[in-house]
This record gives C-alpha cells, structure tokens and sequence, in this order.
C-alpha cells in the first residue's frame, strides 16, 4: 500500500482549506489553522473569518492569505469558491464560528461540493443534525468534527485496550471536566467567548454542557464503545443572572448494563482545564488525565498499577500514528487537533486517489458522532426539565 508520505508526492499538491471563522479576537478558532498545517500537507488559502467585512479583510491578512480569496461572509465564499476551476478551488472547509452558525454554515458547504470540519457542539438541534446526516451521505463528503481530545495518543491507547479487552466487561464510567473562568459573569464584561458561550441565541440550548459537558460525552463514548441507554441528570445556574447552565450532574446508564458520573463546570475556583475520565472493568481500571496527557494509568485487579507512556514502541499502532517526537517530549493540545486535521485530511486524500481510507486514517468524529452530541445534550436538557427519574436516551441513527 502507498503510504500517505508517498500519496501525497502522486496528488502532488498540499490540500487546500478555507475557513470561516477564527477571525481577530478569536480563541479557538484561532487555534484551527496551525494544527491543520502541522503536518504538511495542508495550506490555508482562503477564508471568511468574520461576519464582518472589514474585519475578515484584516483577519485574512494577518493570516497571509491572498485579497482575492478574503470574503465578506460564507455565502459568498462557498459561491466564488465552487465557481473556481478544480485545480484551485479549496478541498475543504474549517467551520469555526459559535454555534449558532454552524449549521447554515455546514450545509451551505455541503450543497456546494465541499469537504467540512467543523467544531463541537455540531449543530444546535436534532433537526439540523439529520439534516447534515442526509447531506453527508447524499454527496459522499468527508465530514470531521472536531473533539480533538480523541486525538491524544493516550486516549487511543485507551480506547485500544478496552477494544482488546484488557479491562474486561466495562461497569463503571467517571469522567469530569471542571473549569474556573465563569465563576463570575464574565459576560458582562465585554469578554468575547464568555459573551456568546452564555447567549442561548448564540450557544444554543446549553451553555457548560454544550461547551465542555459535550466533550465528556464524546471522550466516554469513543474510548468505552457503550451506548447511553438513560440519564438522569439535574442542571444548575450558580451565577445570578447567567441564562444557561454552568453546572452539569448526569448520572448515566449504559445498554450493556454499565453505570457512569458525567460532570462538568465552570464554577470551580482554580480550575483550568481538568478533564479527566476512569473506566472501571471486571478485569482491570483506566485513568488519563488530560492536563497530564502523555500517561495512561492502567490497574490491574491483583497487582501494581502500570504507567503507559506516549512515544514507546509497545504502544497500538493508532497511538504511535499520532505521536509525533519521542517519549519524554511532551505533546498536547495542538498535537490533538492536528491528529483530528491529519486524519481527516489523510481520508480525503485517500478519496482524492481513489482507494478506500484505511481504518487508521478513519479514526476521527463523523457527522454521526456530532448528531450523538447533540441528541445528548437535548436529552440531558429534558431530563433535568423533568420529574421523571430516568429519560431514555440511546441515539438511533435517522
């Protein structure tokens, strides 16, 4: 088989990637172009990266991208760009707006011909993530969400071992993402991300559980396999006057009769980005910790624990593919979004050639991991709504 160092000397050419959003004063917007170029085989060559004008103009240009491939807002970009010839239009698009925007966003794309990565949390509604479930499978588009916390070595590591069975019939599932920087009404203060992450017009029906609750969800499901069957979850507000949620409980059951804890907030006084899940089996227990992403903590039931470490060679071939340097140097964050990017990109590159994506290259959230995401959070919503003990909550695919 060529190897995707060689497959990208036969297309002979980076891939090209537009982007809407991520403008000045963007946070993780911001962050999207560099992992996307990580690896080299991509470039940022057009881009609407801001719902204004003139803004999107200085915003491109900080970016280095040509005048001529800046527009003043996606309509016009997903037109002039499906008008160019083949050899220039762009290969995909980054969609890294608030999320009120990334369904018009997505689909407009879509119907245009184009390749989509967009953030979490999809979509804002069911609804519209059928919808994009339909277009999807209507064009045959490569579509990517980016929960880039999949994208550690370590998780894949996980994820590989319970696969394996190495923890044996999975019981118990914790996984907690708390966080500091809304204990006050940031809001108020002009602070962009908070602005838009607490404006249901904005964010949607959820604010801490769309936000980071979302990411919880995700990194349990991809690393255990497990169905949610039902919750029971209760949503708080602990900021006087915050119209959604910053604080998420959810207790969860899962169809092969595993029980788990989802928490998250933003609330908790000296908190940056604490994410961390533990998997409990019949035959052993996994922790990882993501402020401490390059070691997983594997316990057995009868022995001492093991400290699996990134870049060493006893590692799964999913976890060594998104290692970079060699154990001891540390890789995180932007390391993540790039596997995301790098896999994502790799399965159009595949396409591009006509051969089928292995499944490494494949190993990245779809359109149907982010119809998951949002169906979790309407269900957590309705449940902590409700007087009802347990809300059903398995995800069927449309």
């Amino acid at each position: 088989m060529v190897s995707g160092k060689d497959e990208k000397a036969l297309l002979n050419r980076k891939l090209r990637m537009g982007m809407v959003g991520g403008g000045r004063d963007a946070f993780i917007g911001a962050v999207h172009p560099r992992p996307a170029i990580m690896d080299g085989g991509v470039e940022l060559v057009a881009g609407a990266f801001s719902a204004d004008p003139a803004k999107s103009k200085a915003s491109g240009r900080d970016l280095y991208v040509a005048d001529a491939r800046i527009y003043g807002s996606y309509q016009e970009m997903a037109d002039a760009e499906a008008k160019l010839p083949e050899g220039e239009r762009i290969d995909f698009v980054s969609i890294v707006t608030p999320n009120h925007m990334h369904f018009p966003v997505a689909k407009t794309f879509l119907e245009a011909g184009f390749n989509v990565v967009i953030d979490k949390p999809m979509v804002v509604s069911s609804a519209q993530a059928n919808e994009l479930i339909r277009l999807v499978e209507q064009t045959g588009a490569v579509f990517c969400l980016t929960h880039n916390y999949t994208g550690y070595p370590m998780v894949k590591q996980a994820r590989h071992m319970v696969q394996e069975g190495k923890l044996g019939k999975i019981q118990r599932v914790v996984v907690e993402y708390p966080q500091g920087w809304l204990l006050t009404r940031l809001e108020e203060t002009g602070q962009k991300q908070a602005a838009w992450r607490t404006d249901p017009s904005r964010a949607g029906i959820a604010g801490c559980l769309g936000d980071i609750g979302s990411h919880c969800e995700n990194l349990a499901a991809y690393i255990t396999g497990l169905e949610l069957e039902e919750i029971c979850a209760d949503l708080t507000t602990f900021v006087p006057g915050r119209l959604l949620d910053d604080d998420v409980s959810v207790l969860l059951r899962y169809s092969n009769g595993a029980r788990g804890i989802l928490w998250a907030s933003q609330v908790c006084p000296g908190e940056e980005n604490n994410l961390r899940i533990r998997v409990y089996g019949t035959e052993g227990a996994l922790e990882w910790h993501q402020e401490n992403p390059n070691y997983l903590y594997f316990r057995p039931p009868d022995g001492p624990e093991q400290v699996l470490k990134r870049g060493n060679g006893y590692l799964c071939e999913a976890t060594k593919r998104a290692s970079r340097i060699p154990s001891g140097h540390p890789e995180a964050f932007i390391e993540a979004f790039a596997n995301i990017y790098m896999n994502a990109t790799d399965t159009m590159r595949a396409k591009m050639l006509g051969r089928e994506p292995t499944a490494l290259e494949l190993d990245f959230p779809t359109v149907y991991d982010g119809a998951k995401g949002v169906f979790f959070i309407e269900k957590v919503v309705e449940s902590a709504r409700s007087d009802r003990k347990w809300t059903p909550a398995l995800w069927r695919k449309p």
